[in-house]
């Protein structure tokens, strides 16, 4: 992997504006030994490809890794990045009125309502995401991920109120939404406006019924396409997403 490591250094080095004889002095070796290391001719010590990773702030797995394999892993960050405002934006539409919070159950759910009901309308998930079948629930196992991100980035907060937890935006406006149609918020807004004030036991509720969770074994991947064995009534529950 040296030739694929020292392609990745020259790039991440110039990308950050360093010379080679900066770097060199990073890591404790001459410039000439250095350029060696660019040229794919000479291999890194594991100190050093620890120097390299924090100086250029990457991974040391980053440091080795092709350029499809880095693509993919970009690809799967902006699916993510879209996963979380596919969630903030069910929490803009679907908190409570009265103090605009939602526990974390039930904007699961809305998530969830929202990514199989668009699937059901078009036939491709919202989300990329797969869901689990759990005791309150589908739900991605990036969900819990994102949400202690975005608690973790000042985006949310959250609190207990005996024993659920609530989530807030901790600002007013709209969520974040560069990664998403506008066809695909308003669909969002119609599920978590449908849902806006009712109980968490109740969206819990209607998603048991669903086929989705009631073929799947404990912990197992739902398949998207078992929503498509659903009448539209079961799929949107008091939403209107027959237009959308």
């Amino acid at each position: 992997m040296s030739g694929v490591l020292g392609a990745n250094l020259e790039s991440l080095r110039r990308d950050a504006g360093f010379t080679q004889g900066q770097v060199a002095d990073a890591i404790g070796v001459s410039r000439p030994t250095y350029a060696q290391i660019e040229n794919g001719l000479k291999d890194i010590t594991l100190g050093q490809a620890d120097t390299l990773a924090k100086l250029f702030g990457v991974s040391v797995d980053d440091l080795q890794k092709t350029s499809e394999e880095q693509s993919s892993k970009a690809a799967d960050q902006e699916t993510f990045d879209r996963y979380k405002q596919i969630i903030l934006n069910a929490m803009e539409f679907g908190a409570d009125t009265s103090d605009n919070k939602i526990t974390k159950t039930k904007l699961a759910k809305l998530v969830y309502l929202a990514d199989f009901a668009w699937f059901f309308n078009h036939g491709e998930s919202l989300s990329s995401m797969d869901y689990r079948r759990l005791p309150r629930g589908p739900v991605p196992d990036a969900y819990f991920r994102a949400i202690d991100e975005l608690i973790e980035d000042g985006v949310i907060k959250l609190e207990t109120s005996g024993r659920a937890y609530m989530l807030s935006m901790t600002e007013n406006g709209e969520a974040p939404h560069s990664r998403l149609t506008k066809v695909q918020r308003k669909f969002i807004k119609a599920v978590g406006e449908a849902w806006k004030d009712k109980q968490t036991q109740e969206i819990v509720d209607f998603t048991h019924s669903q086929r989705p969770w009631q073929l799947c074994k404990d912990s197992a991947v739902i398949p998207y396409g078992l929503i498509l064995q659903e009448t539209p009534a079961k799929v949107y529950g008091p939403a209107k997403l027959a237009g959308l």
